[in-house]
């Protein structure tokens, strides 16, 4: 069958991600749930999507796709006239927005995830926190929000003056984190971080992701 397909998971980062990117983009799609409780992503029917058995999955017509970030930029790409442009036309502007992008994946998140899933994730599941793996990770993106913030002062955005995927990939982890008492200083705390945090997570796509992927 045709159309644009997600198959993830209300709670998974990586899923909101996507989802918010076709929101953006103003696309119709369809979000299949994945019964992760049940090991459903790891049976022959999800590995087929994704081998690897993680969320999300994509389906754009006979194309599958997985991993987020790579599943966003085909979105922006290929339905390049639809909605939010997320990818600079200019090259040099798109080389700036490519390396924050990047700076996100490798950077940010090695932080910034710990930490939702130790301060979110587990007490939805009622697993105990690590605290040693908090306090580590904290310290660690203290640093990065540091960077950022030098970076915003001379930039609206991470990527440049306008919104990019480089800003997009970062809300699902910042929304998370922004309802923790130990990270949600970190951001308050720096001026230009905290507008930009505010800015992002108010985007009417953000909002209507999280009212179709409410748990």
């Amino acid at each position: 069958m045709g159309g644009l397909k997600v198959h993830g998971h209300p709670i998974s980062p990586a899923s909101r991600r996507v989802v918010l990117c076709l929101e953006e983009k103003a696309l119709d799609y369809d979000f299949q749930f994945v019964d992760m409780a049940a090991g459903q992503h790891k049976q022959q029917q999800f590995l087929s999507l994704n081998p690897f058995g993680q969320v999300p999955a994509f389906q754009d017509g006979d194309l599958n796709l997985f991993e987020s970030r790579a599943i966003t930029e085909y979105i922006a790409r290929a339905y390049a006239d639809k909605g939010t442009p997320l990818i600079p036309s200019d090259v040099k502007k798109l080389g700036v927005a490519l390396a924050w992008a990047e700076v996100e994946s490798h950077t940010f998140d090695s932080a910034a995830a710990p930490l939702s899933f130790e301060l979110v994730v587990k007490p939805i599941l009622g697993m105990p926190i690590d605290e040693a793996v908090v306090a580590e990770n904290l310290a660690k993106l203290e640093k990065v929000l540091d960077v950022y913030e030098a970076r915003l002062t001379t930039s609206k955005y991470l990527g440049g003056d306008d919104f990019t995927l480089a800003d997009l990939h970062h809300i699902p982890i910042v929304n998370n984190l922004m309802h923790t008492d130990k990270v949600k200083p970190l951001f308050d705390g720096r001026l230009h971080v905290s507008a930009w945090s505010k800015d992002i997570l108010a985007r009417p796509a953000w909002q209507k992701t999280l009212d179709k992927m409410k748990l």
